[in-house]
């Protein structure tokens, strides 16, 4: 089952009743590819189709998912879930690692700062003998 499949069979879960035209509004993929992604979910045996007459007197489908289709989805769940943790803990690892990064650059530059604060104060004042607490911690 792909990504989408699974997206659609979400999707029905919290409403049979969605047209194609609604699923593809929601999952965000073209009308032509949810009808076969249903197409493909109905020969798969994950879901059925039953007609009944709309609120507007038309007549809809309604789609239920089947034993075998509920089966796979919670599989496939699991599967997604567990891809998503591992994202999940590869990204915090690279967070960290960034934040280590900009820390120690953020360390140079305030080092810099300190360093042309003294230079510039040195400049403007004349009594400036390297005294000031402020800026001359480490001279």
């Amino acid at each position: 089952m792909d990504e989408c499949q699974f997206n659609i069979l979400r999707e029905l879960t919290k409403d049979r009743t969605l047209s194609q035209r609604e699923l593809s509004r929601r999952v965000g993929i073209s009308l032509g590819r949810v009808n076969s992604v249903v197409k493909a979910l109905l020969e798969k045996c994950y879901i059925k189709v039953k007609r009944f007459k709309n609120s507007k007197n038309k007549i809809a489908y309604r789609y239920v998912l089947t034993p075998k289709g509920i089966s796979a989805q919670t599989a496939q769940t699991y599967g997604f879930l567990k891809k998503k943790q591992d994202e999940f803990e590869r990204l915090k690892q690279e967070i960290e690692v960034l934040r280590r990064e900009t820390d120690v650059i953020d360390r140079r530059k305030n080092g810099r700062r300190q360093k042309m604060r003294h230079a510039e104060r040195k400049k403007w004042d004349p009594i400036h003998e390297g005294s000031h607490p402020c800026c001359c911690k480490g001279d």
